[in-house]
């Protein structure tokens, strides 16, 4: 075959294929018709689109059916409850459950309190864990595949089983026993030491300081990278800085940049849809956050979203359940359902704004694809 005959080969496969569609063209429409919808190649068509949209409506029902059925009970009247007709679809509609949330529960200042916490508590798990994944994936160290197993293990490790050792490390909060020995606190069985710090009362914190019912412990255990699914958002990094290239690093490198300064100048600008992913599944678990805050939280209520339907029955709401006799628990449900609804509400439309930067977080950390 000559070059000549290669380069006219795609010319006589165009001609050929314009041929077909001027016969087609010009056949008679029943022919035509009867060609294009009666082809085993079309039914097959068919069939699979039927099936796969079937499959996902009945996917998406299963998904969607809980929420229907919490917005439909948290807007029933109070008699739709007593009404043995009434099974789905309410007869008559009240909005008392949201508008008793909003002034019982003092909504607006538990939104506000729980978007600054959850807020705080994501930006700096979010920088601790570009900190510590571009040190597991850049930089090779001795332990480095020993403190990455720890990242791990921390994923692994249930959080029930540590929290009688979380709340006993906070409630009497001490580094290395430095507040039991600035209170003369300290005891080496040794007399004449003894004597002299039995006499050194530089604090009051002979057992450690109480840090229950504050922020702080949330803000301790995100800085050092042990807050709630931190090792999680570790992996994500370490996964995505892996992919980075080394070259960008040593060209910053020759230009005179140092680590740090490579880092931030280099490094995070590339790295902002993981680091947006990274935020939000932190923003999501803080703001709904059922592990800490009752841990930390145990004598008082924080007036956070967690602890929303802690507050139960709704006062405002009482002569109206007083008069719910006999359904009182599917009345108390359907507050529940309002509650819920009011704590997801914020979480559901940050998710509208932000799937985007989501599914490319997802995609660039290596984990699927």
């Amino acid at each position: 075959m000559t070059n000549h005959d290669i380069d006219q080969k795609p010319t006589v496969m165009r001609e050929s294929k314009n041929k077909i569609r001027v016969d087609f063209e010009r056949t008679d429409l029943k022919e035509r018709l009867k060609a294009k919808f009666l082809s085993t190649y079309f039914l097959k068509r068919v069939v699979w689109y039927v099936f796969r949209l079937l499959l996902l409506i009945g996917i998406a029902f299963v998904v969607i059916q809980p929420f229907i059925t919490m917005i439909i009970q948290s807007i029933m009247a109070p008699e739709d409850f007593i009404d043995p007709t009434v099974s789905k679809v309410p007869r008559h509609l009240s909005f008392a459950i949201y508008k008793a949330i909003f002034v019982d529960l003092s909504y607006v200042s538990m939104f506000f309190k729980t978007l600054a916490l959850s807020l705080g508590l994501a930006l700096v798990q979010t920088f601790v864990s570009c900190l510590v994944g571009y040190g597991l994936a850049k930089f090779k160290f001795r332990g480095n595949k020993l403190v990455f197993f720890a990242v791990i293990l921390t994923l692994v490790i249930p959080h029930g089983t540590l929290q009688s050792a979380i709340f006993y490390r906070f409630r009497y909060f001490d580094i290395l026993g430095i507040f039991k020995f600035l209170s003369g606190g300290t005891v080496t069985h040794i007399g004449w030491l003894d004597n002299i710090l039995s006499k050194i009362h530089i604090l009051k914190f002979p057992t450690g300081i109480n840090m229950m019912e504050s922020v702080v412990p949330l803000f301790i255990l995100s800085i050092c990278g042990l807050a709630f699914k931190n090792g999680l958002y570790i992996f994500l990094l370490r996964q995505f800085f892996r992919g980075v290239p080394d070259e960008l690093e040593e060209s910053a490198y020759l230009d005179g940049a140092n680590t740090f300064r490579t880092f931030v100048q280099v490094i995070l600008p590339i790295s902002i849809p993981m680091m947006i992913t990274v935020f939000l599944f932190s923003f999501c678990w803080q703001w709904t956050d059922d592990f800490y805050i009752p841990l930390f939280f145990t004598a008082t209520n924080p007036g956070l979203i967690s602890s929303i339907a802690s507050s139960l029955p709704l006062n405002s709401l009482s002569a109206i359940y007083a008069n719910t006799t006999g359904s009182s628990g599917a009345y108390l449900n359907a507050m529940r359902y309002g509650c819920g609804l009011m704590a997801c509400a914020p979480l559901i439309i940050l998710f509208l704004f932000c799937q985007k930067y989501l599914v490319q977080g997802i995609e660039r950390s290596g984990i699927v694809g």
